[in-house]
């Protein structure tokens, strides 16, 4: 089956409301990680503290806590990479049973797509669900070169490589951080996806519902107000 069969068993609105999906889903991290700079991210300022976590870190004794902080970011992207994972089988053994899938849907909607349809209503699903799992992926993996890097400075406060090379733990910190907060959006969308099964209105609704969510929780959430307060700030 090629691909002109297949985009001519979707509809018009199918081909628009998949192109808004992936528009936004691409778009919201750009706004997100470049927002300008009078109105910044709650990723961004949560980035700043890293940083000054690993300054403070520098002069911190013990460092255990330090340490169980990192563990538990590991563990958070462990558990949201295993369940991508279990999406993705999911996904796959629906993709098997595709025709039972529209044939349950028919008695659901009054919607008789063929099954490339369906499957690739599927596709969607499982391309966010895989997208999700390589962003967890990498984010534990540099939570990891966060937590060696750590390991690597100097008890001593005054040695000339401790704070520099805490810094550079702070940027690996932050590009994890990225790599996580990018596979959670992709769950948020994939769960959108599933919108699609209901037909192409019940997707642009999804999809605006699910980037109104991010939008607010990065741009006008009580924890940004938190953030963006001076109180903690000392005056030079």
């Amino acid at each position: 089956m090629g691909w002109d069969t297949v985009i001519a068993a979707l509809t018009p609105l199918d081909l628009a409301a998949v192109g808004v999906f992936l528009v936004f889903w691409l778009g919201i991290s750009h706004i997100i990680e470049h927002p300008p700079k009078r109105r910044p991210s709650t990723s961004q300022l949560m980035a700043e503290y890293r940083r000054i976590w690993m300054r403070e870190f520098v002069t911190r004794e013990p460092r255990i806590f330090d340490s169980q902080i990192v563990a538990s970011l590991r563990q958070g992207t462990a558990f949201f990479a295993s369940a991508s994972m279990i999406a993705i089988g999911g996904g796959l053994a629906l993709l098997g049973n595709a025709d039972q899938l529209r044939g349950v849907a028919q008695d659901l909607t009054a919607s008789a797509d063929p099954v490339v349809v369906w499957e690739l209503k599927l596709i969607l699903m499982l391309i966010m669900a895989a997208n999700a799992f390589l962003k967890f992926v990498w984010s534990h993996r540099l939570f990891g070169y966060c937590s060696v890097l750590m390991a690597a400075v100097p008890n001593d406060a005054t040695d000339p490589v401790a704070m520099p090379r805490a810094m550079k733990a702070a940027e690996v910190n932050i590009t994890a951080a990225r790599a996580y907060n990018r596979g959670l959006r992709a769950v948020y969308f994939g769960i959108a996806s599933a919108a699609w099964l209901g037909g192409a209105i019940p997707l642009l609704l999804a999809t605006v519902f699910t980037v109104a969510v991010i939008i607010r929780r990065e741009f006008a959430s009580v924890s940004r107000e938190v953030l963006l307060d001076t109180s903690d700030r000392t005056s030079s």
